[in-house]
Formats: C-alpha cells, sequence, structure tokens
C-alpha cells in the first residue's frame, strides 16, 4: 500500500513538473515571437525612413536645377540626409535599443524639417512647381511619409503586445529569467512626424 502511494505522489510529483516545463515553454515562446515583432517592426521603421533618404538626393537635385541660389536650404537638407544616414546605419549596426530609437527619432524630425524647407522653398519658384519631376518626387514623398506613420504604428503595436506578454502572469515571472525587459515605444513629437506638405 505504501509503494502504490509513493507511486502515485511520484506520479502526481514528474506531472506537475512536466505541466510546469510545458507551461514554460509555451510561455517563453510567446515572449520569443513578441520580441521578434518588435524587432520586425523596428527593422520596417528603419527600411521606410531609409526609402525617404533615398528619394532625398533627387529632390535636391530638382530644386538645385531652379534655385541655386538658396544654398543654405539645400546644405541643411544634404546635413540632415547625411545625419540620418548615419543613424540608421548605427542602428543596423547596433540593433534595437532605446539608444538608437532615440536618435533615430531626433535625425528624422530633423529630416523632416529640412524638407520643410525644400517645399516652402519652391512656393517662390513656380516653375518647379510645375514641373513634372517635382510632382513626381512629391507623391512618392507623400506616400513615404504615410509608409514611416505606418511603420510607427505598427511598431508601437508590437511593443504593446511585447509589453503586456512579459508583464502578464505567468510571463512576469519567465521574462526576468531570460532577461526580458520592457520594451520603449516610438514616441516622437507629432509636429516633427506629420507628413510633409506642401501646397501647389
Amino acid at each position: 500500500m505504501n509503494t502504490k502511494i509513493t507511486l502515485l505522489l511520484a506520479a502526481s510529483f514528474i506531472a506537475i513538473v512536466a505541466i510546469f516545463g510545458v507551461a514554460l515553454i509555451l510561455v517563453h515562446n510567446g515572449i520569443v515571437d513578441a520580441d521578434k515583432r518588435v524587432e520586425e517592426a523596428e527593422a520596417q521603421i528603419g527600411a521606410v525612413c531609409q526609402r525617404r533618404l533615398d528619394l532625398m538626393p533627387n529632390l535636391i537635385e530638382t530644386v538645385k536645377a531652379y534655385a541655386a541660389h538658396e544654398k543654405s536650404v539645400l546644405t541643411a537638407v544634404t546635413e540632415a540626409r547625411a545625419h540620418a544616414q548615419n543613424t540608421l546605419d548605427r542602428l543596423a549596426k547596433d540593433g534595437y535599443t532605446p539608444e538608437t530609437m532615440k536618435a533615430l527619432e531626433t535625425s528624422q524630425a530633423q529630416v523632416t524639417s529640412s524638407i520643410r524647407g525644400i517645399f516652402a522653398l519652391v512656393e517662390n519658384y513656380p516653375d518647379l512647381k510645375a514641373s513634372t519631376n517635382f510632382l513626381a518626387l512629391q507623391d512618392q514623398f507623400e506616400g513615404t511619409e504615410n509608409r514611416i506613420s505606418v511603420a510607427r504604428q505598427r511598431f508601437n503595436s508590437a511593443v504593446r503586445s511585447y509589453n503586456s506578454k512579459i508583464e502578464k502572469f505567468p510571463g512576469v515571472l519567465i521574462a526576468p529569467i531570460f532577461g526580458y525587459q520592457e520594451a520603449e515605444y516610438f514616441e516622437a513629437k507629432e509636429e516633427a512626424y506629420e507628413p510633409v506638405k506642401a501646397k501647389f
């Protein structure tokens, strides 16, 4: 009889350990999936910001043909683009960290400001406003700005999902064991990230 009780207790213990082990694996895998979605969303922000930077030389050259003496505006755009490119390169090398995301926010705000300067400059050049090349670039910039907005929203949604997984039970117990920490949202000044608008 004692042997049966001992076996029953041993089997119960093994079953509890097995259930805990399976739960641990499932929760850990869920946290890993959520973390990878954050990384993917962060990479998408980098991709659309890179698209924006890739369009800028064409914009500069198009405007330069009409407004060569507006050197300070064109220089500001070129410098903002170079700084933003360095930031994207650092992000690609160092990966997602709160520091690299803050640097990305700052560099993209500078890019937005410099692009606004270009579009304000365009108002003084009617021939440029009517240029087919400029109008095509304007459409591409508008599309890119929308993509940046969507990418930021998706990133923040992925961060919310990830943070929920590591803050809810049982994730709150398991996440610290594997070194998972709360991720930060992509928070930018709203005025810095409104789509660039130019009235034609």
